[in-house]
């Protein structure tokens, strides 16, 4: 079976940047066809990327100039190459040496994909150290309880006198789940 190369093009949309040189690699690669696009990397959703994505099928490649065309967040970038993987979809990256339609580029990929879960294991760790480091020294983690003593009670009083969690959220000035996780915690205190 021949694979099909979609190419996708994207340059910031920085003033005077273009698409000239990204073309004319993805045609020279092959490429049947190419998504362009004008926007920053740094956004996750890009029209022009998602019509590709959709475009793509079994059996195609994804062809791109270089990796950071793509994105620039490591974990988007895993993310799409593993949803292309799993739809059986190839990726290639013309100046960075990715082609997970070989056994090295896979290798590589997954070399890849292994660091970014160790580092993000290693900021969980710091951030659990973090958070006991402030504990010891007396500090509570988390964002503030929405919920004082004195509006538990009031909600536990309205709830006894038949007022749903909508009119109680409204009589105290609260959102609805408030009142819900504060009922919860409750009924677990309880048991």
């Amino acid at each position: 079976m021949t694979s099909t190369l979609i190419g996708y093009a994207r340059v910031s949309s920085i003033t005077g940047q273009r698409l000239d040189l990204q073309q004319d690699a993805l045609k020279a690669a092959g490429c049947v066809k190419v998504y362009e696009e004008k926007m920053s990397g740094s956004t996750t959703s890009r029209p022009e990327l998602d019509a590709c994505l959709s475009y793509l099928r079994d059996g195609d490649v994804l062809v791109v100039y270089k990796l950071d065309r793509l994105g620039r967040s490591l974990k988007h970038l895993l993310t799409i190459i593993d949803d292309l993987r799993a739809r059986g979809i190839g990726f290639k990256s013309l100046t960075d040496g990715i082609d997970t339609t070989t056994s090295t580029g896979r290798l590589m990929f997954s070399i890849m994909g292994s660091f970014a879960e160790f580092e993000r294991s290693l900021i969980q760790e710091r951030t659990n150290a973090g958070l006991k480091a402030a504990r010891d020294r007396g500090k509570l983690g988390g964002r503030p309880t929405a919920v004082t003593p004195e509006m538990g009670d009031r909600i536990v009083e309205l709830r006894g006198e038949g007022k749903n969690a909508d009119a109680v959220a409204k009589e105290l000035g609260i959102g609805r789940a408030t009142v819900y996780r504060f009922l919860k915690t409750q009924e677990a205190l309880v048991a």
